[in-house]
C-alpha cells in the first residue's frame, strides 16, 4: 500500500544536520555512560539472587517492597509478572553475600499474614558468571555484525556494507545510551532487544538499498546524490508503514505486558525509532560521501552516473 507518493523530500542535502544531530546523541548517550562509570548491569551480569513468589490474593508491590528492606535488602528490585498475585524479587551480588530466601520469606510472612504465597523458584547467578555472560554477550553482538558485514557486501558492494554497520553500531550506542541516561538496567532481555533491533534496522537499510542499486541501473542519467534521494523518497511509504506497525505492537507490550518485559519493549521502542532514522539519514547518506570522496581523488565533481 502506498500512501506517500511522489514525495521529494531532500534527505540528502540534509544530512549534515542529521550527522549533527546523530553526533549529538552519541555524546550525550557515551557522556552518561562515563558518569555512571558504565552500563547498570542487572544481575544477570553482575551476579545475585533472583525469586518468584506466588500469592494466595491480590498483593500490592509496595508491601512486598517494605518486607524486603525490613530484611535488609535496600536495594532489592521488585516487580510484578503475569499479574497482580505473581511477584519477582531481585537482590544484586553485593547484598546477597549469603542465604535471602529464608529472611525475604520470614519477613514477607510476617507483614502479610493474611497472604500466603509459595515459592515457585529461586535461581542464583555468581559473579564469575555473570562476567561470562558479558563477555559472551558482548561478543554475540560483534559476530553479529560481523557476518551482516559479510551477507551486505556479498549481496551489493563492500561500501553498503559499511553503511549499514554504521548505522547499526548508531542504533545500538543510541539505545545504549537511553538506557544509561533513564538509569535503566542492562539484562539478557536487552541484549536480546538489542540483537532484533539489528535486524529489524537491518531490514530496513536493506529495503532502501535493494532501491538504491535498482536505480543506478534504470536513473543512470541522474547524479548519484539524486539517485540516492529518488530512492530513499519511492521506499518513504514502505519504511513508515513497517515503522508504524512495528511500534503498534511493542508499544502495546510496553503498557500491557507487563513489568518484567517493560524495559525489553521500551529498548524496541527506542530501537524502532532510531533504526529508522538511521536506514535514511546515516546509512544512505554514506553512500554519498563515499562517492563524492572518490570522485574527488580522480579530479572531478560527482558525475551523472554513465
Amino acid at each position: 500500500m502506498q500512501f506517500l507518493t511522489n514525495t521529494h523530500i531532500d534527505f540528502i542535502g540534509n544530512r549534515k544536520a542529521a550527522l549533527i544531530f546523530s553526533g549529538l546523541l552519541i555524546l550525550a548517550g557515551i557522556a552518561s555512560l562515563i558518569l555512571r562509570g558504565g552500563p547498570n548491569y542487572g544481575i544477570d551480569f553482575l551476579g545475585g539472587t533472583s525469586m518468584e513468589l506466588h500469592f494466595e490474593k491480590d498483593v500490592a508491590i509496595e508491601d512486598v517492597r517494605s518486607a524486603v528492606r525490613e530484611a535488609g535488602f535496600e536495594s532489592a528490585e521488585i516487580k510484578s509478572f503475569g499479574g497482580p498475585r505473581e511477584i519477582l524479587i531481585r537482590v544484586e551480588e553485593q547484598e546477597a553475600q549469603s542465604e535471602i530466601s529464608a529472611p525475604i520469606q520470614e519477613s514477607i510472612s510476617q507483614r502479610l499474614p493474611d497472604n500466603p504465597y509459595i515459592v515457585q523458584l529461586v535461581e542464583k547467578v555468581g559473579p564469575k558468571i555473570g562476567a561470562e555472560l558479558r563477555t559472551a554477550a558482548f561478543f554475540a553482538i560483534l559476530i553479529a555484525l560481523f557476518f551482516i558485514l559479510l551477507y551486505v557486501s556479498w549481496r551489493f558492494e563492500f561500501i553498503f556494507a559499511v553503511g549499514a554497520i554504521v548505522a547499526l553500531f548508531h542504533d545500538i550506542i543510541i539505545t545504549l545510551g537511553v538506557f544509561s541516561f533513564l538509569g535503566l538496567e542492562i539484562t539478557l532481555a536487552i541484549i536480546a532487544a538489542f540483537l532484533t533491533i539489528v535486524g529489524y534496522s537491518l531490514n530496513d537499510t536493506i529495503v532502501v538499498f535493494d532501491r538504491i542499486r535498482e536505480n543506478l541501473k534504470v536513473l543512470r542519467r541522474e547524479k548519484y546524490d539524486s539517485i540516492i534521494n529518488i530512492s530513499i523518497n519511492q521506499s518513504l511509504s514502505r519504511t513508515i508503514m513497517t515503522s508504524v506497525t512495528t511500534l503498534i505492537v511493542v508499544m502495546v507490550l510496553y503498557f500491557f505486558g507487563g513489568e518484567v518485559i517493560n524495559s525489553f519493549a521500551f529498548a524496541l521502542i527506542v530501537g524502532v525509532l532510531i533504526g529508522t532514522y538511521s536506514s535514511v539519514f546515516i546509512a544512505s547518506p554514506i553512500l554519498v560521501e563515499w562517492e563524492k570522496r572518490r570522485e574527488l581523488k580522480k579530479g572531478r565533481p560527482m558525475a551523472k552516473r554513465a
